[in-house]
Parts: C-alpha cells; structure tokens; sequence
C-alpha cells in the first residue's frame, strides 16, 4: 500500500528521507544548472510537471493532444498557475534552450511539441529520486522496481501530475514556503538549507542548518545577492528563520515550525509520486520489486 499524507507527515524518518531528497535535487542543479532551474520555483514545476504529463498522454486518434500551447495554456490558466503570455515564454524559453523539439510528422494544428533527451533524462531522474526518498521510509524498492521497467515512469507521472494539479493545498504552498518558491531559484534555496539540517535534537524550537555563506550561495545559483538577502530577511522578520551570530550571518537555524509546514507540504507531493507509481505497477502488472 502507498503511504497516505498523514502517514507521510507524521512518519520519524520523514524528516531524514526529505534531507536526502533535497540532497539528491542539489546534485542535480550542480551537474546541469539550467535544467535544473525548470523545476526551481513553484510556478515552473507546475508548469514543467504540466507540460510533461501532456506529452506522455499523446494519442494520435485525438485531435490536439500532447504537448501543445493551447493545452498548456488550457491547464495552467484554468488553476490560474499563470497568464496565457507565461505559458507562451515558457514554450520559447524551452525551444530556445533545446529542452523541447517540434514533432515530427505533418504540420498541423495546434502545434505538437516533444522533450528533448536531456529533459526526459532529468525528468527520470526526478522521479527517481522521489522514489528513493520514499524506499528510505520503508525500505521499499520502487527505485528498483523504475530502474528495472522505466516506462513505468510514462505510467505514473501523469497521474502525478494531474493529482498534484487538481490539489490546492500543493498548489499554494504554506505562505513561509511559499516565500521562497514564489520567487526564482527560490526551490533550489529551500533545498539547500533542508540538505544542510542537522537533526540531533528532534526536540528543540529551533533546527540547525549551520554555516551559510549568502554571497556564495547567490553565485552558486545565478541569483542576485540582493535578491536572496531580501528573501531570508524576509524570512526572518516572520520568525522562520534566524542566526546564531546576527551581526555576520553565517550560522543559521530554521523553526520547527516551518519544518513541519514543509513536510506536511512535501507530504502532499511524495503521496501522489507513490499512488501514482503503485497504481502503474498494477496497471502493467510490474509488482516484483516494490518492497
């Protein structure tokens, strides 16, 4: 049985499961950064996570399915995730950048796009790793079981997708989350600092995250120094964040309350990702390697 939110959020090793998730999507930015950075705020996994469950629902017998403007625009509008001209730069961004191809085949309309290669490895890997994240919690083998039938993943990531979508507590994140992912590259900050916890003490108000170099940080990323100060003071202000040495800023905690704000919402998130990927190994009937 997949877990459930509440089991999710309420589970001892959730915590450490989330830190090796956040590790494992940092690794990612450091070995492709721009494609990494699709997925590095809210709005852009929405719209990435979107647009890929519609290239995998493609059928040629339906008019205008796949990966098209007008269908992404349809999606995306409708939870008002973004304006009609987001969508659009979205599309070109993704063209310009190769991580997206026109069809081949007659020209019609609307227009039909597929992933590049890059963007079908990144979005495998993607799952992947949530897959491992949730085999950390009950030593299960999902991770096994898609590296051993990765077709599976076409299977699943719709499914996820779409249950994300229609999920409002996913798509509007807890305002001291959302803070960050609003904003670009925020989803990148969020990962390091859970990457950085230091979870000896799981009693006290305030988590360790350590040292934490901003003006570095910023550069790691691509993101303005100005514009990351501006989000952990903010932060601050609102008493989710804070540090040991305020005048120089370097050792940071977190508050256990944003913590568990941000687990009930990944909580939300890694219970579509295992639903969606039970309810695919039933469908093929590849059950084998799940626990």
């Amino acid at each position: 049985m997949s877990f459930s939110i509440e089991q999710l959020a309420r589970h001892p090793k959730f915590v450490t499961s989330l830190r090796f998730l956040a590790e494992a999507l940092r690794n990612r930015y450091d070995n492709g950064p721009r494609i990494a950075r699709m997925l590095a705020s809210h709005q852009r996994w929405l719209l990435t996570q979107t647009a890929y469950a519609l290239h995998l629902e493609y059928d040629p017998a339906v008019p205008g399915s796949g990966l098209t403007v007008v269908g992404l625009r349809d999606m995306i509008t409708h939870y008002r995730i973004a304006s009609r001209n987001t969508v659009l730069s979205f599309i070109d961004e993704l063209l310009t950048y190769r991580f997206l191809m026109i069809a081949n085949g007659p020209t019609r309309r609307p227009r039909r796009y597929v992933p590049a290669e890059i963007s079908h490895t990144a979005m495998f890997g993607w799952y992947l790793h949530n897959l491992a994240a949730l085999d950390l919690l009950d030593n299960g083998g999902r991770a096994a079981a898609l590296a051993a039938a990765p077709t599976l993943m076409d299977i699943a990531q719709p499914r996820m997708a779409r249950h994300c979508l229609d999920t409002e507590v996913w798509r509007e994140p807890p305002e001291c989350v959302g803070l960050f992912l609003w904003t670009e590259a925020g989803g990148l900050v969020v990962d390091y600092i859970m990457s950085q916890l230091q979870l000896d003490d799981d009693s006290s108000a305030r988590i360790e995250v350590g040292r934490v170099d901003a003006r570095a940080l910023a550069a790691h990323f691509m993101i303005s120094r100005t514009h990351l100060q501006r989000l952990l003071r903010k932060s601050a202000e609102r008493g989710d964040i804070g540090w040991h040495d305020e005048t120089k800023k370097t050792r940071m905690w977190i508050s256990r309350d944003f913590l568990e704000q941000y687990c009930v919402w990944q909580a939300v998130k890694l219970a579509a990702v295992d639903e969606a990927f039970e309810w695919a190994q039933a469908t093929t009937g590849h059950l084998g390697l799940k626990a």
